[in-house]
């Protein structure tokens, strides 16, 4: 199947990179919210990401145009059914997602593709409450989107070989490098990743070291570009939070077991760079260590 559009389902971070790179390689995309105020929101974010992109010389003025050409908002989820695919981009929430898709099957074309952006969930079970889990797979896109060159491709156990093949052709020419996932609990990335920087949080609850310490041994000791807890605050401690969650029940092994103190900053509201505190608060200039 060749895709020609995509409906993209969430206007937030995610959803908006996602609408960025597909409509800058040339895809008709629409974009859906619940929130009709996000939508516009959405639009703001990806004119200034694109403008970024334009200062930085990696794309010209006139790639940005066409990009923008490419994308429209749509008032209501019919408009998303008419894509040749459908990206799922909400909340890491599994019935947030599954009552998305509830609500989409009965409005698709019959040959329409369906694909969730979850970082951690069964794409088996989302695509359980389709009528066509043969076509659904899971893309796993990082973030931020336009920069990050990876995409997770996650089968579940009715996607059949033309849905995946289609997957990574799409993905490939959006200029990303794939890795194929079994359908396990929070996949490759996140299955590594997000225990890391559960296990930083509970080097912070345990005393060993302060934020400052944690992130700048990590950064310096290990070569990473980000220190675990400002990772946490960028990816949003929420999601962290989710994704242990979903290890911890999935696999029934202690060493996933969200840190006590992760779940007290979630319970806070101090969810990291999008709530304004996280590790670290950042209503300054300058991010300040909270611990």
């Amino acid at each position: 199947m060749q895709i020609k559009s995509v409906g993209v389902i969430g206007a937030g971070q995610m959803g908006a990179g996602i609408a960025h790179v597909v409509a800058l390689n040339g895809y008709d995309v629409a974009i859906y919210d619940v929130d009709p105020e996000r939508l516009d929101r959405c639009l703001e974010n990806i004119k200034k990401n694109l403008a970024r992109q334009v200062s930085k010389e990696h794309i010209d003025q006139a790639a940005m145009d066409k990009a923008l050409s490419h994308i429209s908002l749509a008032k209501d989820l019919k408009t998303i059914g008419q894509a040749d695919l459908a990206i799922e981009a909400a909340t890491e929430n599994e019935e947030v997602k599954k009552s998305i898709f509830r609500a989409l099957t009965p409005l698709l074309k019959p040959d329409a593709l369906l694909a969730s952006n979850t970082s951690s969930i069964s794409i088996t079970r989302l695509a359980s409450t389709t009528d066509r889990p043969e076509r659904f797979i899971g893309l796993h896109f990082m973030n931020p989107v336009p920069i990050m060159k990876l995409v997770e491709i996650i089968n579940g156990i009715a996607t059949n070989k033309e849905t995946y093949e289609t997957a990574v052709t799409f993905a490939t020419s959006l200029g990303k490098t794939t890795a194929m996932a079994e359908d396990f609990p929070a996949f490759i990335v996140n299955r590594i990743l997000a225990p890391m920087i559960n296990e930083a949080i509970y080097t912070l609850y345990e005393g060993v070291g302060t934020v400052d310490a944690i992130d700048i041994a990590m950064r310096l000791g290990a070569n990473h570009p980000m220190g675990p807890l400002e990772l946490g605050d960028f990816i949003g401690l929420d999601t962290v939070l989710s994704i242990m969650n979903v290890l911890y029940e999935g696999l029934a092994d202690s060493k996933y077991r969200p840190c006590p103190l992760l779940v007290k900053y979630v319970e806070a509201g101090w969810l990291g760079r999008k709530s304004g505190r996280g590790f670290y608060d950042y209503s300054g200039e300058k991010p300040v260590p909270t611990r």
